[in-house]
């Protein structure tokens, strides 16, 4: 069975960065290469959105109000996932979720499309 587990998350102020990490266990290193990951985030009283998605060939793909602020990235060798995440706002806050689709080129924006999700790490971000 495949587990994500995310770590990172904190309280920063306006304008500070982080840095998610989100390790895979229970899975292959060649076996984690072919998947699609993504971040997605979930604030109180919001629906889960798409933060970050990596393909299976690399191609990255962000939300319109991250761009230029965050960075996804996938290092197969370690079966990990991050997130880098610079010019933080208030906005920003929400708990963070990483998640993974095995199986083929398909990487969706639709969180319900993946099969597999971590415990979730709070960011919270202050003015």
């Amino acid at each position: 069975q495949v587990q994500l587990v995310e770590s990172g998350g904190g309280s920063v102020q306006a304008g500070g960065s982080l840095r998610l990490s989100c390790a895979a266990s229970g899975v292959t290193v060649s076996t984690y290469s072919t998947y699609c990951m993504g971040w997605f985030r979930q604030a109180p009283g919001k629906e889960r959105e798409g933060v970050a998605r990596i393909y299976r060939g690399g191609t990255l793909s962000y939300a319109d109000s991250v761009k230029g602020r965050f960075t996804i990235a996938k290092d197969n060798a370690k079966n990990t996932l991050y997130l880098q995440m610079d010019a933080l706002k208030p906005e920003d806050t929400a708990m963070y979720y990483c998640a993974a689709r095995g199986g083929g080129w398909y990487c969706p924006a639709n969180p319900d499309e993946y099969n597999y999700w971590g415990q979730g790490t709070q960011v919270t971000v202050s003015s």
